[in-house]
């Protein structure tokens, strides 16, 4: 399996307080990425050996979730600060062809049986800070944009595409509604803040606590005020 994430890593935690439960990896700036113990399954329900994954800064995903590959044809790709619940169900793979008359896959009786190529997925993306609720389940090619809520026990279709800052819900997933207004939304994007270090997140803490659907026009001064901030640390850097 090619794991990867962003060039601060520090590596694997071995002595991290959720060691037992996750693959801990650290970075320079005091966050960590949380990975469950058993992530990586193949349909036989092994360990998968193929496939590609990568996970950014300060994200986790809950116990007992999986990630299904395929002979190495998908991958799946989560943010920055992404919270994952329990049991998520990442399925990347696992398609029959139902254009044939069996969807059998006669292959697996062996005597020079044949069937169709299954077809594939594409890759799925779970882009920053973006919180999934339990129980959750992904199929192929997703790309849920940042900001998203993903309720718990939502099923999201395969190539399903989602708009920055919305709540899905339900078997198919559907948009019941935006988590703030459109210029928040827009003002939150060019922000970026998962794009900052956690000392200057800390450093503006209070900020993060802000309501921001009390009033917008405080919202968006407050929003300015961070990109502000955030273009001075950049220049100082």
């Amino acid at each position: 399996m090619n794991v990867t994430t962003t060039d601060d890593c520090t590596g694997v935690m071995p002595d991290h307080p959720f060691a037992k439960q996750f693959i801990v990896l650290g970075y320079r700036d005091g966050a960590f990425s949380s990975i469950p113990n058993n992530f990586f399954r193949d349909w036989l329900d092994e360990e998968a050996k193929v496939g590609t994954f990568s996970i950014g800064r300060g994200s986790g995903i809950g116990v007992g979730s999986i990630a299904k590959y395929d002979a190495g044809q998908q991958s799946l790709k989560i943010g920055r600060f992404v919270a994952g619940g329990l049991r998520l169900r990442f399925l990347l793979n696992g398609q029959h062809d139902i254009r044939t008359i069996a969807t059998t896959m006669f292959s697996v009786f062996g005597n020079g049986m044949l069937n169709a190529p299954p077809p594939q997925y594409g890759d799925t993306v779970i882009h920053d800070d973006v919180w999934i609720g339990d129980e959750a389940m992904f199929l192929g090619g997703s790309n849920i944009a940042s900001g998203c809520v993903i309720g718990a026990r939502t099923v999201v279709p395969p190539n399903f595409h989602t708009e920055p800052y919305g709540i899905y819900v339900g078997s198919p997933a559907r948009l019941v509604r935006f988590r703030f207004s459109e210029k928040v939304r827009e003002s939150l994007l060019e922000l970026a803040w998962w794009e900052m270090p956690l000392s200057w997140i800390r450093d503006n803490n209070t900020a993060f606590l802000a309501n921001l659907t009390d009033d917008e026009g405080l919202s968006l001064e407050l929003l300015a005020e961070l990109k502000r901030l955030k273009q001075a640390s950049s220049v100082a850097l």
